[in-house]
């Protein structure tokens, strides 16, 4: 534990000392709060909660895919990272390391959207309500950390930020995050709920509010967990079958 919190605190000072990457992962769903949410919410607390929640899920999804697939493909083309390779003490703490840095980074990420929400909107929650929604977030990390760390350890940097900018828009507008619950477009209520983006945001609707989770959207999201950690684990092996064997 000792050493993935000094993983922790090196991965957060790397992203200190580069602020614009943080202030990045928050401008597309503060973004999309002050265009989408703000002018159309009006004054229905549920409506607003409920769009509020979605850009929560938008900022966790973008946060985590950005943050690892580029961030993690960055990493492997640096002389540093074989360098920590060798070391005796493993891979663990440096994945502890990353996953922790990048759910405080998340957190922060996500308090200009509840910032906009409560002061540009109706939207309101109570104290329970709010923690359950905490809780949700670490939950709602886990397919997208995963997706970002499959990018990363398969592509090279280049091919990385490509493939990060375009899953990350298909994948909120699929999953139905640009909409309030059950008023997606027909094909979007189709395919949202073999997306992990459609998982996610129910379980962040059920936190905020009285919205009935989908059980095949709670299972595909258990099912994309279950692949993503599948290719992401392959994906590090090979690299490192390709660099050190």
């Amino acid at each position: 534990m000792r050493l993935a919190l000094v993983h922790t605190r090196y991965q957060l000072l790397e992203t200190v000392r580069i602020p614009i990457a943080l202030v990045g992962s928050a401008f597309f769903p503060a973004a999309s709060m002050l265009f989408f949410v703000v002018p159309f919410s009006g004054d229905d607390p549920v409506t607003a909660t409920y769009a509020t929640a979605s850009m929560v899920t938008f900022s966790v999804m973008t946060t985590n895919i950005f943050q690892y697939g580029i961030g993690v493909a960055e990493d492997r083309a640096q002389p540093w990272d074989p360098y920590l390779r060798t070391l005796p003490a493993g891979a663990a703490p440096r994945f502890a390391g990353r996953i922790l840095a990048g759910l405080l980074l998340t957190m922060l990420s996500l308090i200009p959207v509840v910032v906009i929400g409560a002061v540009g909107t109706a939207a309101r929650v109570t104290g329970p309500a709010f923690l359950a929604a905490l809780g949700t977030v670490v939950v709602a990390a886990v397919p997208f950390t995963l997706m970002g760390l499959a990018i990363g350890y398969s592509l090279p940097s280049r091919a990385a930020i490509v493939v990060a900018q375009v899953l990350f828009f298909p994948l909120a507008v699929g999953g139905g995050l640009l909409f309030p619950p059950d008023q997606s477009p027909g094909f979007i209520q189709t395919i949202a709920p073999f997306l992990p983006t459609r998982g996610a945001v129910e379980l962040m609707w059920a936190a905020v509010g009285d919205f009935p989770v989908n059980p095949l959207s709670l299972t595909m999201l258990g099912v994309w967990i279950v692949v993503l950690a599948t290719i992401a684990g392959w994906a590090y092996r090979r690299d490192e079958g390709r660099r050190f064997s």
